[in-house]
């Protein structure tokens, strides 16, 4: 097992995270997934957009690319793609992810790279201070909308189960070993597998505490029919009670990696053909 420390970023890193987020469990939690799965730094890749939950790979000693708000996943598919054999993660907030991002998460969802998708989701926008973002659920008050939310809220594991997801899956902060066992099985799924974390944020959102989330969430059991994709549904639409752990897994489906190459072998240990390259360009001029 390679050794969490490895991962850590030098004593002394500035933090941008309120004392008490929900961002930091999910920090830990992801080194021990990693540690614990043998995943050396330099062979793990995390993509993230703009948020608090996005400045994860910042203090994360590993492979990252930090890009522009809600696009996380295309260059997580890419890199996924150029080098199969690296293992790819694509983190940011729901606001990021199923927001700015939400054209992403469907198409990402369409071609089943293997890469995990794990989305901090508080619930609110933290990073602009408190408004709603595609969780919020109706009502609530916030700065921006001082009479409540009043549209309704985004349901991300509905939405990926009817776009055939092969692995969707929520999880929640104040379980650590729950969660990280949870984020363990999604890195292993080999297809598109979607990690919902619920990480209260507790400045900015007031009504979707640790507590609240405690009362409202309860785990599936080991009766679940991981494979029934109806009875995933039926959880994912039941918002009164919030179920946790691996809601649908499947394998078989190929993924978007298998599709469009051929082998596992990173691009930069291919054959370059100059005179193919020179045929092709040859056509266009």
């Amino acid at each position: 097992m390679v050794d969490k420390k490895l991962y850590d970023m030098p004593r002394g890193t500035d933090m941008a995270w309120c004392p008490g987020c929900g961002n930091f469990p999910i920090l830990n939690i992801v080194k021990m997934a990693l540690s614990e799965l043998d995943i050396t730094p330099e062979n793990a890749v995390i993509c993230s957009g703009i948020g608090q939950a996005a400045k994860t790979p910042h203090y994360l000693r590993v492979n990252y690319f930090n890009g522009l708000h809600g696009r996380a996943l295309p260059p997580a598919i890419a890199i996924k793609n150029v080098n199969p054999r690296l293992t790819v993660i694509a983190e940011s907030g729901d606001g990021d992810t199923y927001g700015e991002g939400g054209n992403h998460f469907i198409h990402t969802i369409r071609r089943n790279p293997d890469i995990t998708n794990i989305v901090h989701d508080n619930m609110i926008y933290g990073l602009t201070k408190g408004q709603a973002s595609p969780m919020s659920e109706k009502g609530l008050v916030n700065p921006i909308q001082p009479d409540g939310v009043i549209v309704d809220q985004f349901n991300p594991l509905a939405v990926a189960l009817s776009l055939d997801a092969t692995f969707v899956a929520r999880a929640f902060t104040g379980d650590i070993l729950q969660t990280k066992e949870i984020i363990k099985a999604a890195i292993l799924h080999k297809g598109y597998a979607l990690v919902d974390v619920f990480q209260p944020c507790v400045v900015f959102n007031k009504q979707n505490t640790y507590q609240w989330f405690k009362e409202k969430c309860y785990y599936v059991d080991e009766t679940h029919d991981k494979t029934g994709k109806m009875e995933a549904l039926k959880l994912a639409f039941d918002l009164e009670r919030l179920a946790l752990g691996i809601i649908y897994e499947r394998t078989g489906k190929p993924t978007y990696e298998t599709l469009v190459r051929e082998g596992d072998e990173p691009l930069y240990e291919k054959t370059f053909d100059d005179k193919a390259l020179s045929t092709l360009i040859g056509k266009y001029t």
